[in-house]
């Protein structure tokens, strides 16, 4: 008679065995995750042929639902999407989660505002060209193809944009339709490729920008100075114009956009932060197209522009530091590693700024501090290098190789402790003899490491 088979039971290990079981997993545990994060850091920079979306997102989950549907129904060419949340409480997280790996997302701690946010984006961005946009969009037929034929078109355009039905300036459009549902059909009509409609313009506001990779690593990241909301794309325009490149409106792409839904949303703080983005922007440029005049009124300059980028706007004599512990002394166009302790100040920098320049000797804190020292009096008969000057225009000037540059405002004196130097006794003769050199202006401040 044959006995019914038992179930299979598990047999107890000693004390003994589990120990030596469980730290084998764990061992197998860290040797995976040690081959993931290596694999991981090999591929860091590789990037595809395909632009990237960035899309910052607060509290806003059903816009955010659209616009991403409205991508994956409206885009041919390669991309990936990228969406940075601010700590949102409407279940924007759990949406993202949802989506199994069709967009990449990360979910911040806090709001970072959309400067943040943005930036967190433009640093896990692959692609060779990058779109910021909007959540509160909807994307239509041949939108991303229309754009990145006008942004091709020549490499001194630096950002385009679209047009669209609701945003302040030149690319808001008068539409016909008044129902949603009656939007594509408008907008299909209206994107059929034209370079004829192409216009340069002075304005891109952020909603929907379109620019290069290559932009991206000379200027570096947003202003996060801008808290919440509204003047960091102005400040990106002017900063991008800067370096020689033109703004462009793509007429032959129309995208629809509700109208700034995560802005509004703060209620009665909406005007509190405009204006203190206001205000934060004239302390930071005052005039600034009398900046892009200079420049671009300055030809021998623009070969610097090109190898350097926005680093070509700043002093040298400073000491700088990007994500890591390193302090470098910059001076010469180049890097100088500070081995030893430096207690002077450190002007933080987005690290793609800090890469442009090239790695110099290392130089020792004590020479370091030594060189600080002499920028910040006067040494009668030395050469003018580093050192400040006043004008009888109202502004300070920074001396460099014999050239003088116009520090633009009192926020870039202070933001580089410029103020704290000697002004070097240059007679109005002597200073009127100097040929001007590019204006010097602030960095951008940064509330994240990047």
């Amino acid at each position: 008679m044959r006995r019914k088979p038992r179930g299979i039971r598990r047999l107890k290990l000693a004390p003994s065995q589990e120990g030596r079981r469980s730290a084998n997993y764990q061992a197998g545990l860290q040797a995976g995750y040690n081959q993931g994060l290596q694999a991981g850091q090999s591929s860091y920079h590789s990037l595809f042929e395909g632009t990237s979306i960035i899309i910052p997102s607060y509290n806003q989950v059903e816009y955010l639902r659209g616009c991403i549907d409205s991508i994956m129904d409206n885009t041919e060419q390669p991309h990936e999407i990228i969406v940075i949340d601010n700590a949102s409480t409407d279940g924007t997280a759990e949406y993202l989660e949802q989506l199994d790996g069709q967009v990449r997302y990360r979910v911040l701690d806090q709001n970072y505002g959309f400067a943040g946010a943005v930036n967190m984006g433009l640093m896990m961005a692959k692609g060779t060209t990058m779109v910021i946009l909007n959540n509160d969009t909807l994307m239509t037929d041949n939108w991303l193809g229309n754009l990145l034929i006008c942004l091709h078109s020549d490499p001194k355009i630096g950002m385009v944009g679209p047009v669209t039905n609701y945003i302040s300036g030149d690319q808001q459009i008068k539409v016909p339709y008044e129902s949603i549902e009656d939007m594509p059909e408008f907008a299909r009509l209206n994107n059929i490729s034209d370079p004829k409609r192409w216009e340069r313009t002075d304005r891109l506001p952020g909603f929907c920008l379109l620019f290069r990779r290559e932009l991206w690593e000379q200027i570096g990241f947003l202003d996060e100075g801008f808290e919440f909301g509204n003047y960091e794309d102005d400040d990106y325009n002017i900063r991008t114009r800067l370096l020689g490149y033109s703004l462009v409106i793509a007429r032959d792409c129309f995208i629809h956009h509700f109208g700034s839904v995560s802005i509004k949303a703060l209620g009665d703080q909406l005007e509190q932060v405009t204006t203190r983005n206001m205000v934060y922007y004239m302390t930071k440029w005052n005039n600034p197209y009398a900046w892009i005049h200079q420049v671009r009124a300055s030809e021998p300059h623009i070969p610097a522009l090109a190898a350097k980028g926005e680093t070509a706007f700043y002093p040298e004599g400073v000491v700088v530091k990007g994500i890591g512990a390193q302090a470098y002394w910059i001076e010469n166009g180049v890097k100088r590693p500070i081995e030893g302790e430096w207690s002077g100040p450190v002007i933080r920098l987005p690290q793609i700024l800090i890469r442009s320049w090239p790695i110099g000797d290392a130089l020792a804190a004590g020479e370091a501090v030594s060189k600080w020292h002499s920028l910040h009096s006067v040494h009668n008969g030395a050469p003018l290098h580093g050192q400040i000057a006043s004008g009888l225009d109202g502004f300070l000037y920074y001396l460099q190789n014999g050239t003088k540059r116009k520090i633009i405002t009192e926020a870039a004196s202070v933001a580089w402790y410029l103020h704290e130097r000697a002004k070097y006794p240059l007679t109005v003769e002597q200073l009127q003899a100097m040929p001007e050199g590019l204006p010097l202006i602030p960095p951008v401040k940064l509330r994240q490491a990047l």
